[in-house]
């Protein structure tokens, strides 16, 4: 039950008191003929089947979509007008069933971060001197669309969506896709008031300075290749993620504990996700070739120096940035250069499927 402990860590909103009554079933407790990334198709499929049932026609009106809408590639994480239906319009158990849905396919970390990350929205209200429930630093204002019909055998897909956090899951040939997903943190450290010390996104920072610092001279000059950070995330919410080119180190010019320590990075962003489809992505860099992988620096190295890093492969992308308010405030992205909105699945069974899918 270690999400449901989380979650009564998050006493700022009332959102928070309905988040989890009960977990859903995981994975692991499917059916013995359901293979482990099948069975967590099967319990997301079910959880969104559920969470529409008990939605008004009204309400799925807002909350769906069809599966080719291009409302699918609209992913942002900043605080603008958004689609969908957020959680302020839900009911009770509406908002029960909306995080039971979540539930099935993040970890228990990710699920964790999600919460934390949603409570900031309080955390930057009270710094702001806002009123509650206004259009600004809404805990209530996170949304839910659906594209597609839920199955277990067609393509479909579903987003939740908010303020520095949002997540984008496919289902395409029972494969679980979770990307792109995108996750931010403002303050990055909280300085002051009851969540003082809160560090939502910690690992992500602490292990990637560590490791740019363990390094010696001429390792260090290869890895920075700017001397002062980007404005944001390079790549943005572009619906297909690309750089020019490779920069920085590569696996191979590391030491051993420095591979480590990188791999070990990577699996900071990678276990948000249920075990299975972390596998899936770690299985892909393998594939792929460790020594494909390349890590780069901008910026300072200090702690309160702004600073900017990417993990860069041939399948995966991951680029985290600390610049703004003082370098206290994050945001990081994760993208299958590949398969982002299962895209390169969807190809394929369009490629082995006569009829046209909604």
């Amino acid at each position: 039950m270690q999400k449901l402990s989380a979650l009564l860590l998050g006493l700022f909103f009332p959102v928070v008191a309905v988040l989890m009554s009960c977990k859903p079933s995981g994975a692991t407790q499917n059916s013995d003929s359901l293979t482990v990334e099948h069975a967590t198709l099967h319990t997301m499929t079910h959880a969104a089947e559920d969470f529409l049932a008990s939605l008004s026609e009204e309400q799925k009106t807002q909350t769906t979509f069809l599966f080719d809408d291009e409302e699918k590639y609209n992913v942002n994480f900043v605080p603008i007008e958004r689609k969908g239906l957020p959680l302020r319009d839900m009911s009770e158990d509406q908002r029960k069933k909306a995080f039971v849905l979540l539930n099935t396919v993040v970890s228990d970390e990710g699920y964790r971060k999600a919460n934390d990350i949603i409570q900031l929205e309080e955390v930057l209200r009270i710094i702001e001197g806002l009123e509650p429930g206004g259009p600004r630093r809404n805990t209530e204002l996170y949304f839910i669309c659906i594209f597609g019909t839920p199955s277990h055998d067609e393509p479909w897909a579903w987003r939740f969506e908010g303020h520095h956090l949002s997540l984008s899951f496919s289902s395409v040939t029972r494969q679980v896709v979770a990307t792109p997903a995108f996750m931010a943190t403002n303050p990055a450290i909280v300085r002051d008031g009851p969540k003082k010390g809160t560090e939502v996104l910690k690992k992500e920072q602490d292990l990637a300075r560590a490791l740019i610092k363990s390094m010696d001279e001429t390792r260090q000059k290869k890895t920075i290749i700017a001397p002062e950070a980007p404005a944001d995330i390079i790549t943005g919410t572009k619906r297909k993620a690309s750089l020019a080119s490779f920069e920085g180190i590569t696996w191979t010019e590391m030491t051993e504990s420095q591979q480590n320590a990188l791999w070990e990075l990577i699996n900071v962003f990678l276990d948000n996700m249920e075990k299975d489809i972390a596998d899936t992505q770690r299985n892909k860099i393998a594939g792929a070739g460790k020594e494909k992988l390349y890590f780069a620096w901008m910026g300072g190295i200090e702690p309160g120096e702004a600073h900017y890093y990417r993990i860069h492969g041939p399948t995966l992308l991951i680029e985290y940035d600390n610049i703004q308010n003082n370098a206290n405030h994050i945001h990081t992205t994760v993208r299958d250069l590949e398969n982002d909105f299962g895209e390169d699945l969807l190809r394929r069974h369009y490629e082995q499927s006569p009829h046209p899918h909604e």
